[in-house]
Parts: structure tokens; C-alpha cells; sequence
């Protein structure tokens, strides 16, 4: 099977310059496509382009015979403010990502075959180094996560009624985190300091250590312990860009779909996305680092960086299953409803980092307290809930050219509000959109979608910590087919 060198072009662009995306159904985005996003989301029963590929890749088989090309652009405009009782508001500045998308597409008879990059999405946000949420630390707190597809489709029409497909992807993922724990946080997660370990748990051989200069007494330190108070720990792994995130993985995943046209009017249509298989994401450049007091440093707050590696473990996208249908309703109107399920709960019960110290430090308050080759293993509680997705919008073509969208997208929020991190607040629920779609010829269009989230707060169970999450996406895409 060939692909022309337009195709190959396209497609060699988008995997260099795919970006982490953010996203609203959870870690997903809202809608793939803006064929698809201007009507909430719903694409499992319809041609919607070659974003057929990130929902239902049966569609492909609806498409018209000969070759199509999309190339798309996406704007992702969080707006995030994290509160705390009785201390200034902190609104995060990571309000504008662009992502690009491109797909090929070509019908052969029965079989159509293509190939596309996507952005599936992710989350993040950046506050000021004078936030809250730096407790005291006076660096900036970050957090990027996202995850990119290259897809390979293959649609069969069976008969006139069924069409089936599948597709095989290569996934990579990123993540940048900057971190601050309070002295108390961090204790907290810390058995052998007395934590209660209801968020989290911090182990390892230098959590040992750190436990053995608070807890025993030291005859270097006159006879008590070496420390007395941690003002503040951090996690550092970044490099600040948009394009890719400091730790990486790789691996796959893989895609089934099928429609079924009941009669000339109705067709329905059903998708099933595997969970991913994707390696641990790993760094080399990361840091950790602690504020401490005690006769070690001679009373005075001394910050303790040390160097090394991270691994965050198991990290996966989750398993979708998704239907729907597409009605006809006159030469003009179009309707069309899915349901998806996504299944956080799976992959989201707690995110697992392990960060092993260089062996040769460089810090000389690292190197008398031994930390060079220490292993630190941190586990953040999440247990998500599975998400139920549900997307109902319309299309109405107002002559030959112009045709006018809209829909709406409505979800449970998948994180608990015992476990809601200003870090990564995938609280959305809510959603309205609109786009058009305009024919410049009979090779080309163009189609445009925005997306408005209606905001959603959450409140951290028991404590005086909320987040407000809202924000708009938009994305637009040319078409051009030969």
C-alpha cells in the first residue's frame, strides 16, 4: 500500500512537533477533531475526517472513494485559580498550548487505510514561585503531563451495512513536575516520622536516613538528633518546554471499531481503545531537595539539594469503550449522541515515582549526611473513578458550502475531592461548543470548532484548599482530498 509524499510530509511534521496537550474529560480531550468537537464530542457513527482515527476508526469506511489529508491546528486555553483560606488566590499561567494534528486517509474499494499523529491529551499547570504552593520554597510549581499517538488504520466494508477496523499506535509520553511539599506534608507520608500516610507514602533508604537524623541522637550532633524541623521538600524534574516533557516513555496500544447502517438515515457505531503498554518515563536531570533546621546546621534553615534520576512508574493511558449513533434527519439536518466510559479507576489509583540519588554528590550538607546512591520511593494517592462521557450535538448545512455545529458534553469529575491536587486538577465536567464547516471547492474545506468549559471548583475534602478549572479550547482543520 503507498502513501504519497504529501501524506508522508504531513504525518513526519506532526510527529516532530505533536505537543503535550490538556485536556477535559479528564486527561482526554473534549473532542478529536472540530468536525467532531463542535458536536460535544459525538464522531462514532459519522465521517468526521481522519480524526476517525483518535474515535471510532470504522468511520474512515464512510468516507467518499479516493485519498483525504486533514492538517489541524488546536489551541488548549486553560484557566485554573487554586484558593487557600486566608492567603492570596494563586492562578496558574499555563493558559495557551497549541497542538498540531495531521492524517491521510485513502478508500480502495472495501478497504481504507491511512495514517495519523494526535495529541491524546494530558494536564498541567504553572504557578508563581510566590505562591502558596511553593511553601516557602521560592521556586516556581509546575506540572506537565501529556501523551501523543502515531496511528495505523485499516477499514474493511463488509456489506453494505457493516463496516470494521482497527489500528495498531505507538504511544509516547512526557511529564515535567516541580513539587513543593510542606514540612508537615511530607511528614505525613512518612511512617517513621509519625505520618498518618493518608495521601500518600514516602520509603526508601533515604527516607531511613532523614527518619534516623529527626528520630536519634547523634553523639556528632551533641547527643540529639541532628535535625529539628523540615520547613519544606520539593521534586524537581523539568525542561520547561511545550513540545516534550523531562521524563519520557514509550510504548503501544490499539484500537477497534465498527458501524452499522440500520437504514439510509440511522447508522450506529462502537469503539473499543486498549488500555496503553507503556514503559516507565525516566530522566536523568532531576532533583530533589529539602529545607531543614537542627544542630547539623547550626540552627540556621539550610536547603539540602541532591541529584539524580527518576522513574515514574507504570503510568498508562486508560481503556475506552464507547457507542453511539448518527441520524439523518433530512437532506439537511444532521443529530447525532455517544456514550463513552474511560477507565481512570484502573490506571489512577496512586502515582508512583522512585528517585535514586546520584552515588557522587556534589552538596556538601548531601554528602555528610550520606545521601549519595539513596533511593526515595513516593506514592501519591489518586483512585480515580471511572468516567462516564456522554455527547449529544447536531449539524444543519445551510446551503452548499456553509454548514453550522453545535452540541454539548457533559461528565462526572473522575477525582475525588479527598485526593484533588492543584497540580493536576482534571475536575472538568461541563462543556458547550459550536463550528461551522465551509467547502472552498470540490477538493477542499475548511472546518473550525470552540469549546467552552463552564467552570467547576472542587474543594479538597476537609481542608480550607479549593480549585476553580475553566477554560475553552478551539481547533481548526484544512481539508483537502483527491
Amino acid at each position: 500500500m503507498k502513501i504519497n509524499k504529501i501524506a508522508v510530509s504531513l504525518i513526519a511534521a506532526g510527529v516532530m512537533a505533536s505537543p503535550l496537550a490538556y485536556a477535559t474529560n479528564g486527561m482526554n480531550l473534549e473532542g478529536y477533531g472540530p468536525v467532531a468537537s463542535a458536536m460535544g464530542g459525538a464522531s462514532m457513527a459519522y465521517d468526521n475526517g481522519t480524526a476517525a482515527v483518535m474515535n471510532n476508526p470504522a468511520t474512515l469506511g464512510l468516507m467518499s472513494e479516493g485519498s483525504r489529508a486533514d492538517i489541524a491546528l488546536g489551541i488548549l486555553a486553560p484557566s485554573i485559580t487554586s484558593n487557600y483560606t486566608g492567603m492570596p488566590s494563586a492562578d496558574s499561567s499555563a493558559t495557551a498550548f497549541y497542538m498540531p494534528a495531521m492524517g491521510y486517509a485513502h478508500k480502495s474499494g472495501k478497504m481504507t487505510y491511512g495514517v495519523g499523529v494526535f495529541s491524546q491529551g494530558g494536564m498541567g499547570t504553572e504557578y508563581d514561585a510566590s505562591s502558596f504552593l511553593a511553601a516557602g520554597s521560592g521556586k516556581e510549581v509546575r506540572s506537565e503531563v501529556g501523551v501523543g499517538r502515531f496511528i495505523v488504520p485499516l477499514a474493511y466494508q463488509v456489506d453494505d451495512k457493516i463496516t470494521v477496523a482497527g489500528s495498531l499506535e505507538f504511544v509516547w509520553a512526557g511529564m515535567d513536575l516541580k513539587m513543593a511539599l510542606s514540612g508537615a506534608q511530607f511528614g505525613d507520608m512518612v511512617a517513621g516520622l509519625g505520618g498518618t500516610q493518608t495521601y500518600g507514602t514516602v520509603s526508601g533508604s533515604m527516607a531511613n536516613t532523614l527518619v534516623g537524623a529527626f528520630t536519634v541522637p547523634q553523639a556528632m550532633c551533641g547527643g540529639v538528633p541532628c535535625l529539628s524541623t523540615m520547613n519544606w521538600a520539593r521534586v524537581d524534574f523539568s525542561d520547561n518546554g511545550d513540545f516534550t516533557g523531562q521524563a519520557k516513555g514509550n510504548g503501544g496500544a490499539f484500537k477497534l471499531g465498527g458501524t452499522y447502517k440500520v437504514n439510509p438515515q440511522l447508522t450506529l457505531g462502537a469503539t473499543y481503545h486498549s488500555k496503553t503498554a507503556l514503559g516507565d518515563l525516566t530522566t536523568s536531570g532531576a532533583e530533589m531537595s529539602m529545607n531543614v533546621v537542627g544542630p547539623a546546621t547550626g540552627g540556621v534553615a539550610t536547603t539540602i539539594p541532591v541529584t539524580g534520576s527518576i522513574t515514574v512508574k507504570d503510568f498508562q493511558w486508560p481503556q475506552t469503550i464507547g457507542f453511539g449513533a448518527a441520524y439523518q434527519a433530512s437532506d439537511k439536518l444532521l443529530l447525532v449522541a455517544d456514550y463513552k466510559n474511560i477507565g481512570w479507576k484502573n490506571v489512577m489509583k496512586d502515582f508512583k515515582v522512585t528517585f535514586t540519588a546520584n552515588a557522587v554528590q556534589t552538596n556538601p550538607n548531601a554528602v555528610g549526611f550520606g545521601l549519595g546512591g539513596q533511593v526515595v520511593d513516593m506514592t501519591m494517592i489518586q483512585n480515580w473513578e471511572d468516567q462516564n462521557v456522554f455527547e449529544i450535538g447536531g449539524a444543519y448545512k445551510m446551503d452548499d458550502a456553509l454548514t453550522l455545529r453545535a452540541g454539548i458534553n457533559v461528565a462526572n469529575n473522575p477525582v475525588p475531592d479527598k485526593y484533588m491536587n492543584p497540580l493536576f486538577p482534571a475536575i472538568g465536567e461541563n462543556h458547550v461548543s459550536l463550528g461551522a464547516g465551509y467547502v472552498i471547492s470540490s477538493a477542499s474545506s475548511v472546518d473550525f470548532s470552540y469549546v467552552q468549559m463552564l467552570t467547576k471548583t472542587a474543594t479538597a475534602t476537609g481542608t480550607p484548599l479549593s480549585v476553580d478549572f475553566g477554560g475553552y479550547s478551539a481547533q481548526i482543520m484544512y481539508s483537502h482530498r483527491y
